[in-house]
C-alpha cells in the first residue's frame, strides 16, 4: 500500500509512511479515515521520503474542496512533512496553498527535525 499510517491516540499524532506513487484516491481515503477516527485535529507527521506524488490539476481541485468540507467541520492539526526530492517540496507547496485550514504546517529534511517542531505546535482544544 502506497500510503500507510498510524493514529496514535494517546499522543495525538498520526504518523504517516509514502511509498512509491500516491493518488488522489489513497489521499482521500487517508483523510476519510481520519475523520471517522476523529482524529483530524491531531498533529501529523507524513514521511514522503519515498513519495512520488501523482495527480493533475483536477485532482489538486478535487482535493481543494474536500479539504475545504472538511476544515468547516473539523479542526484541523499542525502538519510537519519529511521530504527531499523537489516533487515532494512542490506537491506540499500546493497542498498548502489550496487547503482552507489555519493550521501550521511545514516541510523538514529530517524526521527528528519535524518531531522537534511538532512538539511546539499547539493542537485545536490544547
Amino acid at each position: 500500500m502506497p500510503l500507510r499510517w498510524e493514529i496514535l491516540h494517546s499522543e495525538k499524532l498520526i504518523h504517516v509512511v509514502a511509498e512509491g506513487e500516491v493518488t488522489l484516491k489513497e489521499m482521500e481515503a487517508h483523510f476519510d479515515a481520519l475523520v471517522v477516527a476523529d482524529a483530524l485535529a491531531y498533529s501529523k507527521l507524513f514521511d514522503a521520503t519515498l513519495l512520488n506524488p501523482v495527480y493533475d490539476d483536477a485532482d489538486v481541485m478535487a482535493m481543494g474542496a474536500r479539504l475545504s468540507a472538511y476544515t468547516s467541520h473539523f479542526p484541523s492539526g499542525p502538519l510537519a512533512v519529511v521530504g527531499r526530492d523537489e516533487s515532494v517540496v512542490m506537491a506540499f507547496r500546493r497542498f498548502v496553498n489550496i487547503s482552507p485550514s489555519d493550521r501550521p504546517a511545514a516541510i523538514f529534511k529530517t524526521e527528528a527535525k519535524a518531531r522537534a517542531w511538532l512538539a511546539t505546535q499547539a493542537r485545536p482544544g490544547d
